[in-house]
């Protein structure tokens, strides 16, 4: 199975958008700010922002146990996060029936089950168990009483656990109950490989395989797995290691994925224990002089509340774009999942048109064709996947920008052509 929607990002439903709208009031009414902090706000997110990217080192492991940041985090970081989640589960598809539990590893406030219950009407009507992992009890504590009062006659139960993902891929307790049908980790893995070098591409591959591991044996053979980080290079290089090894314990990509076959971007390799060292670390180091080195998707934010654009704006740091990565990977073979029927649908000859996923922003290509046949001037492009390989999707400037982020195109190859800068193959989107 693969995730073959039309594109990744739909517009959001009234109801969710309404709804959004609705958070940055509801929010301060549910965590009350005096009005002599009110002024301090913007600062307190700037500072925030700033400790969760280049100061890092500086914050602390339980740095929103403090209560100038946690209410930061609770009006800046929260809202921004649900929107871009909302604006993913509004067509991912995510297969939940009444009864099922949910792992949310590095809960937060509860960012998932808010999500979940924005975007997914169709799921409120029938219990569900979240099971919240955090390692700041304050934090989870937040995001209880938010739930609560954004969803108060939900059928959902909420369990929130005080403990931790490690990074030597365990858990720090036990999460207790029936296997899991999803299990969800959303803007965590990135705190626990931050500190490996770019350089440590052993380091990073040991990281993924381990928690795909993890995250496959915490959830039920016919559950899914969900991970979603900052749409940054480092990032995307970790979801295709992961989604690579997800794929080696029998969990294969349903989105964003075209296709089952060997990711084309640099980390979707992996070394796996059966597969050669030095082979594998080559073949990663040549896919680095592409251009769209990760993959990651882009989407606007007109639909954000306006509250949330003029807190932005006050510290300074204005979002125009969300951007994520992220990788979803369905069940096990021994529920229909076969791994060999993924190979053969994988690595058979490329069908005409073929499916490609766009990732990546519009930008002019100019004249660059290794097949000796130069591309107009006014001629622009755009990244995409398939199956077999990285595509340069090339065409007027009107219809590259119609083929936005995360879109899924149905494209014929142009023979023969391969991208000079890139490697990668040549399709036209007329």
């Amino acid at each position: 199975m693969t995730g073959l929607s039309h594109g990744l990002f739909s517009p959001l439903p009234d109801e969710a958008r309404k709804t959004l709208a609705r958070l940055p009031r509801l929010i301060n009414e549910t965590f009350p700010l005096p009005t002599r902090f009110r002024t301090a706000l913007p600062h307190d997110v700037a500072d925030l922002s700033r400790l969760l990217t280049s100061g890092r080192k500086e914050r602390g492991a339980s740095y929103l146990g403090r209560p100038a940041l946690l209410s930061a985090y609770l009006r800046y970081f929260l809202p921004w996060n649900i929107f871009r989640l909302c604006r993913l589960f509004c067509a991912l598809p995510l297969e939940l029936k009444p009864g099922d539990a949910v792992n949310d590893l590095g809960a937060g406030p509860l960012t998932l089950a808010a999500s979940l219950w924005i975007s997914r009407p169709d799921l409120r009507s029938f219990p569900l168990e979240f099971r919240c992992l955090d390692k700041t009890a304050a934090v989870l504590e937040a995001g209880k009483k938010f739930f609560i009062a954004l969803a108060p006659n939900s059928l959902w139960t909420v369990r929130t656990i005080c403990g931790e993902l490690r990074t030597r891929s365990s858990l720090s307790v036990e999460i207790r109950g029936k296997p899991a049908a999803l299990s969800a980790a959303v803007n965590v893995y990135n705190e626990l490989f931050w500190n490996l070098s770019p350089l440590d591409e052993d380091g990073l591959n040991h990281f993924a395989e381990s928690h795909a591991r993890l995250l496959s044996s915490i959830t039920d053979n016919a559950g899914s797995v969900l991970v979603v980080e900052p749409g940054i290079p480092r990032s995307g290089e970790f979801i295709s290691l992961l989604r690579h090894f997800l794929a080696e314990e029998g969990r294969f990509p349903i989105s964003p994925c075209t296709h089952s076959g060997t990711c084309p971007l640099p980390g979707g390799l992996g070394k796996s224990r059966s597969e050669n060292h030095a082979k594998t670390r080559a073949a990663v180091k040549a896919r680095a002089t592409i251009k769209a080195r990760w993959c990651h998707f882009a989407f606007d934010t007109e639909d954000a509340p306006k509250e949330l654009h003029s807190l932005s704006a006050a510290a300074r740091i204005p979002k125009e774009r969300a951007v994520l990565s992220f990788i979803l990977a369905g069940p096990l073979p021994s529920v229909g999942n076969s791994k060999a029927s993924h190979d053969k649908a994988s690595h058979t000859a490329a069908a005409n048109p073929e499916k490609i996923r766009v990732i990546s922003d519009c930008f002019p290509v100019g004249e660059n064709s290794s097949a000796g046949k130069p591309r107009r001037e006014n001629t622009w492009g755009r990244y995409g996947c398939s199956k077999r390989g990285l595509v340069l999707v090339t065409g007027s400037r009107r219809n590259i920008e119609a083929a936005h982020s995360g879109a899924l195109e149905e494209l014929t190859f142009t023979s023969g052509a391969v991208d000079a800068k890139s490697g990668a193959f040549i399709a036209n989107k007329s």
